[in-house]
């Protein structure tokens, strides 16, 4: 997967379909090339750089475990929330695998 870096991707994935979960919201949008793209975002109400840094090491790792969900020529964003910390990460897994299943199958409508 590519990862996502320019404010302009971030953005440009801001105006897509967007799902939530108590621990994360996903923002997704159709894009030219082949290969998916992520990026991860976690503003500073969500605690202090450890905390922060730690709920972008929880949400890239869940990525990573669901790979396979993420289809080609779209652009993905995970806004990191608070919870991310608290809550088990085999939930935090299965909580993407229905956001990516939810997310993917709105764009089929």
């Amino acid at each position: 997967m590519r990862r996502l870096k320019k404010r302009h991707e971030f953005v440009g994935a801001a105006r897509g379909k967007r799902v939530g979960r108590s621990a994360f919201s996903l923002q997704s949008i159709a894009r030219e090339q082949d290969e998916p793209g992520i990026g991860f975002t976690v503003t500073k109400q969500m605690g202090n750089s450890p905390q922060r840094n730690r709920i972008r090491r929880r949400l890239r790792a869940a990525a990573e475990a669901c790979a396979k969900g993420f289809e080609p020529q779209h652009d993905y964003v995970l806004v990191g929330r608070r919870e991310a910390l608290s809550i088990p990460f085999d939930r935090l897994v299965d909580d993407l695998a229905a956001v990516l299943t939810k997310i993917n199958a709105r764009k089929m409508s």
